[in-house]
């Protein structure tokens, strides 16, 4: 039988999002070796310029990102500041469009991008409130500068931006879902993501993709 172009996508689309949310390879946390995918496999032999070494950079630095989260949620715990903040969102998402524009990228499918980046951390957020709810000993003792931490998001942010730009083939090519996948796969085993930054991983790429 022969697929149709949108039902390709949507079989690309499902894949990606199973692959993601469960660990690609069974239980939640279970992750094995990216080497083991014949996707990672292939993927892993392109050159500087193929598309995996395009895409692999955005979910590396969304996962930095993510770990950051931890920070903003240590420094908002306990001090009565919301998880939504809707000011410095919006200072966010103004800044990397004003990024964009002067590299050249779309401004547009930059902001939507780190639309997904935000909310992405705020899921590490709560999902880390609520942990340290249930368990107040595992809360961190000492409360980050949320100065400080910010001003790390922001050089974060930057590299970002500078990864979206230099990836439109790569994001818009119909092997961006798999490929984008693997990349995600192999950061999620070097990085030993548990189950709330690995859903909050794949939350964070969900616009990436063309």
């Amino acid at each position: 039988m022969q697929l149709t172009a949108s039902t390709r996508r949507v079989l690309i689309a499902g894949a990606t999002a199973t692959v993601l949310f469960t660990g690609a390879y069974g239980t939640a946390g279970a992750v094995a070796p990216p080497s083991a995918t014949p996707v990672a496999k292939a993927v892993a032999t392109g050159s500087a310029h193929s598309p995996y070494a395009r895409l692999r950079p955005l979910a590396a630095l969304s996962a930095e990102r993510l770990a950051i989260g931890d920070l903003v949620a240590a420094a908002k715990w306990g001090s009565g500041a919301p998880i939504d903040a809707p000011a410095r969102e919006r200072q966010v998402l103004d800044a990397v469009a004003e990024q964009a524009r002067e590299l050249g990228a779309d401004p547009v499918v930059t902001v939507r991008i780190f639309r997904d980046q935000i909310e992405a951390s705020k899921v590490v957020q709560r999902g880390l409130h609520r942990r340290w709810d249930a368990d107040p000993s595992q809360a961190p003792a000492e409360r980050p500068d949320l100065d400080e931490v910010r001003r790390e998001v922001n050089r974060l942010n930057g590299e970002l931006v500078r990864a979206i730009a230099g990836s439109v083939r790569a994001r818009y090519a119909p092997s961006c879902g798999p490929v984008l996948t693997a990349a995600a796969v192999r950061v999620r085993y070097e990085r030993r993501l548990d189950g709330l930054h690995a859903v909050a991983l794949a939350r964070s790429l969900r616009s990436v993709c063309g």
